[in-house]
């Protein structure tokens, strides 16, 4: 019997269902990125974000992002996700020399992710999103993306709220399952930021293509753990938020 894609795969267990969606996330990327308009933008930005930016940081001495890589990332986050055009152009606001001071002494913050996300906080235009953004593309594997695809997907903590509180709450049930499944996989190669990019996948692909998520088997720890995913009413006032 098949997995239903509505099941929710914050509720499985089964590293092998995990590790199946992880492998089909690009596959999910094409398929958002197949849209007309911003969504045509997205497979670059995409492949960018999660395979050249975390090169570029890591190679420095003291690892921080530039004026002009923030704003692509920023890029990348409102084509990926809800479009604010108000945020491109505060985050565009910051000077070179402050954005790097600032991600820099972020990174150094790590692992204090709650300090980490209140330095970045300080730029223009930046909320706990866009800074979990930042710090993940550099340490994704202490500190997970909040996209709201990823959020909704853990039941509890539905409706997203943009602040430092909930991306606390957030980050600490996605290192509970990063644990959880490296404790039942033997390859052991589980991060937040990777946790998280499989959530995204699956709230994604179960809206726009059903169909890459039907192979997956349905196992008996997910039959388990499954919960009930259904979203309380939309916090609108936490949705208009304008640093995110």
């Amino acid at each position: 019997m098949l997995m239903p894609a509505d099941a929710g795969l914050f509720s499985c267990s089964d590293p092998a269902v995990w590790r199946g969606v992880y492998e089909r996330y690009w596959a999910v990327v094409e398929a958002k990125s197949s849209g007309k308009g911003k969504a045509g933008k997205l497979l670059a930005l995409d492949k960018w974000y999660q395979e050249e930016l975390p090169k570029l940081i890591s190679a420095r001495p003291e690892r921080h992002v530039t004026r002009e890589e923030l704003s692509k990332l920023m890029e990348w986050k409102l084509t990926r996700g809800k479009f604010r055009p108000r945020l491109q152009q505060l985050i565009d606001s910051n000077s070179a020399e402050t954005v790097q001071s600032c991600s820099s002494k972020a990174f150094a913050l790590l692992p204090d992710v709650e300090a980490a996300i209140a330095e970045l906080s300080t730029l223009k235009g930046m909320g706990p999103a866009t800074a979990s953004a930042v710090l993940a593309a550099g340490a994704g594997e202490e500190v997970a993306f909040m996209a709201d695809e990823s959020v909704e997907s853990v039941p509890e903590l539905c409706p997203v709220q943009y602040t430092a509180k909930h991306y606390r709450l957030y980050l600490d049930k996605i290192t509970q399952e990063t644990k959880q499944l490296n404790a039942v996989d033997s390859k052991q190669d589980w991060t937040p930021h990777r946790v998280e990019l499989c959530l995204w996948a699956w709230a994604v692909a179960s809206k726009l293509q059903p169909s890459l998520l039907r192979e997956f088997s349905e196992s008996e720890q997910c039959q388990t753990n499954q919960k009930s995913t259904k979203r309380p009413a939309s916090n609108e006032k936490a949705a208009k938020r304008q640093k995110t």
